[in-house]
C-alpha cells in the first residue's frame, strides 16, 4: 500500500502541501514572529522585510503571523467538522442500509432535503438562535451539519452492496446481531470510500470556514482567520492587493493539497481508476 501511494504523484504532492500546512498550524500554537492580536500602528502597511516577512496590514499586524494562526483556525474547523459529519453520516448510512424499508426511505429523503440548507444558511440560523452569536463553534457546527448528508449517502450506497455479500449471510446464520455485523464486517469495508470522501470534504470545510469568516459568521476578532483577512483586505484591493493575495493563496494551496491527496488516495485504493485517469484525451 505504501509503495502504491508513493507511486501516485497526486498523493505525494498533496501530502507535501498538507504536511506543510499542518506543520505551520502546529507551530503557530507555540510561536509566531509577532503577536497575532497585537496592533502596531507605527508599523502599518510596511513592505516585506527581514523583520516582517510578508509586510504588515493597515493595523500594523504582521501578515506572516496572521497567516500562520489562520492556518490553525482553518485546519481545526475542518478537522472537527469533518469528524462530526463523518461520525453522524456513517451511523445514519449504516442504519439505513441495515434496516431498509421505511426507515431507509426516511433517512435518505431527509438527507436529500438537507442539501437545501448549505453551511452559510445553517450558520446564519444557528448564530441567530445562539445567545453568544456567531463564532468558530457555530461555524464548525454548521459545516458539520451540512456534511452529514454527503457521508450518509456514501455510506448507504456502499453498505447496501456489502449487505448482500455471502459472508454477511454467513454471519447472520452464525447468530450475530445486525449491529455486530455492521460494525465488525460492514464498516471496515467502508473505510476506503469514507477516507477518500473525508479528505475531499476537508477541503470543502476549509472553503466553508473561510467563506463564513469572510461574511462575519465564523472566527470573530481579534482571532485571525484567512476569510476575515480577505474581508478586511477588500477595501484596499487596488492600493494594497497583496493583503488579499496572501490569504487567498493560502486557501487555494490548502484546498489544492487536500484535493490532490484525496485523488491520490482514490487512485491508490481503487487501482481500476488509475488507467482511466492517465488515459490521454482524444
Amino acid at each position: 500500500m505504501a509503495g502504491r501511494l508513493l507511486g501516485q504523484p497526486r498523493f505525494v504532492a498533496g501530502a507535501v502541501l498538507v504536511v506543510l500546512f499542518v506543520g505551520i498550524a502546529l507551530l503557530a500554537e507555540i510561536w509566531t514572529p509577532w503577536p497575532v492580536e497585537g496592533i502596531f500602528m507605527k508599523h502599518r502597511l510596511l513592505p516585506p522585510s527581514l523583520e516582517h516577512w510578508l509586510g504588515t496590514d493597515p493595523l500594523g499586524r504582521d501578515i506572516a503571523s496572521l497567516l500562520m494562526a489562520g492556518a490553525a483556525s482553518s485546519l481545526l474547523a475542518g478537522a472537527i467538522s469533518v469528524s462530526l459529519g463523518l461520525l453522524a453520516g456513517a451511523l445514519l448510512g449504516l442504519l439505513a442500509a441495515m434496516r431498509g424499508g421505511w426507515l431507509d426511505e426516511i433517512i435518505m429523503r431527509a438527507a436529500d432535503f438537507s442539501f437545501a440548507f448549505p453551511a452559510i444558511l445553517l450558520a446564519t440560523i444557528l448564530a441567530a438562535a445562539s445567545e453568544s452569536g456567531p463564532g468558530l463553534d457555530i461555524a464548525i457546527l454548521a459545516i458539520a451539519l451540512a456534511m452529514i448528508p454527503t457521508f450518509t449517502r456514501v455510506t448507504r450506497a456502499s453498505a447496501g452492496v456489502i449487505w448482500q455479500m455471502e459472508y454477511i449471510a454467513a454471519a447472520r446464520a452464525a447468530g450475530r446481531s445486525e449491529w455486530h455485523i455492521a460494525l465488525r464486517h460492514v464498516l471496515p469495508n467502508l473505510a476506503s470510500p469514507l477516507i477518500v470522501q473525508a479528505t475531499l470534504q476537508f477541503s470543502i470545510a476549509i472553503l466553508a470556514e473561510s467563506a463564513l469568516s469572510y461574511l462575519g459568521l465564523g472566527v470573530q476578532p481579534p482571532a485571525p482567520s484567512w476569510g476575515r483577512m480577505l474581508s478586511e483586505a477588500q477595501s484596499m484591493i487596488f492600493t494594497a492587493p497583496e493583503l488579499a493575495f496572501y490569504p487567498g493563496a493560502a486557501i487555494v494551496l490548502a484546498v489544492m493539497g487536500l484535493n490532490l491527496l484525496g485523488d491520490g488516495l482514490r487512485d491508490a485504493l481503487d487501482p481500476r481508476l488509475a488507467p482511466v485517469r492517465r488515459r490521454p484525451l482524444a
